[in-house]
C-alpha cells in the first residue's frame, strides 16, 4: 500500500488576499509620485528689461464747442423791412446783403445834402473872387483895410460851409447805404426774427438775425486749477517738459472725431464757481460736423515726463488694498515682490513712475502660480519654450501596475 504525504496550507481568505495586492500596489504609485514631486525644478518665467523713457503725460477732459465768429446783424438806420435777401440757415458770405429797409427818406435826404453843397461852394467861388479883387485895391489904400479884411473872411466862412455840406452829403450817403444790411463776417446765419414789413430801428438790441463762423471751431476746456498747478511743479522741477498739445475729440456718441486740433490758449483766471481753468482749443470742421455748443471730451497732452517706465499690464496685479505690484528678478533668481506706481494706462502698456529702476527685470511670463521668493528660472520673454524628449521606455503602453 502505497502512502502519501499530504502539505496541507493554511487558507486565506479570498478578500483579505485582494486588499493586501491594493496596498501593495497604492504603496508604489505613492513612491512614484513622492518620487517625480523631488524632481520639480526651479519655474521657467519671462521677463522683460525696463528703462526710463519719455511719455506723454495725456489728459482727458470735457469741454463744449463754441463757434469761431460769431455775429449778430442790427440795423443801423430806422426803416419798413422791404425785403429779406438770405434763406434762414444758408451760408452768406461777408459783404452779401441780407435785409433792405425802405431807402425813399435816405435818398431824399442825400439829394437835399448834395443840392446843399452845390449853394455852399457857388457862394464860396463869389466870395473868394470879391477878396481877390479887393487885395490890390487895398493895397493902393483905393478901399479900406477893414472892407478887405471882411471880404477874405467871408472867403473862409464859405469854404468852411462847403466843407460841412460835403460831411452833410457823406453822412446821407452812408445812411443810404445802411438800408441794405450787410452781412459782417462769412458763416451760417440763424432764423431771421423780423420779417418783412417789420418796422426796425438804428438803436434796437434785438438783432435781425446772427451769423456764426463754423470752419474753424472753437472747444472751450475746462481743467481743475489743482491738475494746473501740478503741471506747472511738475515742469518747474524738471520732471516733465512742455510740449505742442495736439488734441483728439471724442463726441457725445462716443466716436472718435477724426480731425486733430491744437490750444491756442489758457485763460489767466480761475473760475470761482467751478475752480477751473479754460483752455481753448481750435479744429477744423470742413463738414460741420461740430456745432456750437455740443458735449465732448477732449484728450491730449501738456508735457512730457521724462523718466517713467512702460511695464505691460499683464505684470501689473493689485494687492487687497488696491496698490499696484509687480514680480521682478531678484538676487539668486528668486521672484522679488515689488510697490509700484501705476497711475494710468497707454495702450498696453502701464506708466510707472515710482518703484522700479533703470535695468530692472519685470516679469511678465509664467505668472500663474509663482509667489514671491520662488526659485525662477528667467529667460527674455518671447524665447521659445524648450520641451525635453520623454524618457526611454516612458510611452503610452505602460501600464499602472507593471514594475511595481
Amino acid at each position: 500500500m502505497t502512502s502519501r504525504l499530504v502539505l496541507r496550507l493554511p487558507r486565506t481568505p479570498l478578500p483579505l488576499l485582494a486588499i493586501a495586492l491594493a496596498l501593495s500596489l497604492g504603496g508604489c504609485g505613492a513612491s512614484k509620485e513622492k518620487a517625480g514631486r523631488g524632481q520639480t525644478g526651479p519655474a521657467d518665467v519671462g521677463y522683460v528689461v525696463v528703462q526710463q523713457t519719455s511719455v506723454p503725460v495725456v489728459t482727458e477732459l470735457s469741454g463744449r464747442t463754441s463757434a469761431y465768429q460769431t455775429s449778430e446783424v442790427r440795423p443801423q438806420v430806422s426803416g419798413i423791412i422791404r425785403r429779406r435777401l438770405f434763406v434762414e440757415g444758408s451760408l452768406v458770405r461777408k459783404g452779401q446783403t441780407l435785409y433792405e429797409i425802405d431807402p425813399s427818406l435816405y435818398r431824399a435826404a442825400t439829394a437835399q445834402a448834395s443840392a446843399n453843397l452845390a449853394s455852399a461852394q457857388a457862394n464860396a467861388e463869389a466870395t473868394r473872387i470879391k477878396a481877390e479883387r479887393y487885395k490890390p485895391l487895398a493895397d493902393m489904400e483905393a478901399v479900406a483895410k477893414q472892407d478887405y479884411t471882411d471880404a477874405a473872411a467871408l472867403a473862409r466862412q464859405a469854404s468852411a460851409a462847403v466843407a460841412q455840406n460835403r460831411a452833410a452829403l457823406d453822412t446821407a450817403r452812408i445812411n443810404l447805404n445802411f438800408t441794405r444790411v450787410p452781412a459782417p463776417i462769412t458763416g451760417r446765419t440763424g432764423r431771421s426774427l423780423f420779417t418783412e414789413g417789420a418796422l426796425v430801428t438804428a438803436s434796437q438790441t434785438e438783432a435781425l438775425t446772427s451769423i456764426q463762423r463754423l470752419d474753424p471751431i472753437y472747444v472751450d476746456i475746462q481743467q481743475s486749477s489743482a491738475d494746473l498747478l501740478s503741471l506747472r511743479r511738475a515742469l518747474a522741477s524738471g520732471g516733465a517738459v512742455p510740449i505742442t498739445a495736439v488734441v483728439r475729440l471724442k463726441l457725445e456718441d462716443g466716436s472718435d472725431y477724426g480731425l486733430t486740433g491744437s490750444v491756442e490758449f489758457a485763460e489767466a483766471v480761475v473760475d470761482q464757481t467751478t475752480g477751473t481753468v479754460t483752455l481753448r482749443a481750435r479744429f477744423a470742421n470742413p463738414d460741420g460736423l461740430l456745432l456750437p455748443g455740443m458735449f465732448v471730451r477732449a484728450s491730449f497732452a501738456q508735457s512730457l515726463d521724462t523718466s517713467a517706465y512702460l511695464v505691460p499690464q499683464v505684470a501689473v496685479s493689485r494687492d487687497p488694498k488696491g496698490n499696484a505690484t509687480v514680480l521682478v528678478v531678484g538676487p539668486g533668481n528668486k521672484a522679488v515682490l515689488r510697490t509700484v506706481t501705476a497711475t494710468r494706462a497707454q495702450g498696453t502698456n502701464w506708466i510707472v513712475t515710482d518703484g522700479l529702476h533703470p535695468g530692472d527685470k519685470v516679469i511678465t511670463e509664467g505668472l500663474g502660480r509663482l509667489k514671491p521668493n520662488d526659485p525662477i528660472k528667467p529667460v527674455p520673454a518671447g524665447s521659445p519654450q524648450r520641451i525635453g524628449a520623454p524618457p526611454a521606455g516612458g510611452g503610452k503602453g505602460r501600464s499602472s501596475g507593471s514594475g511595481s
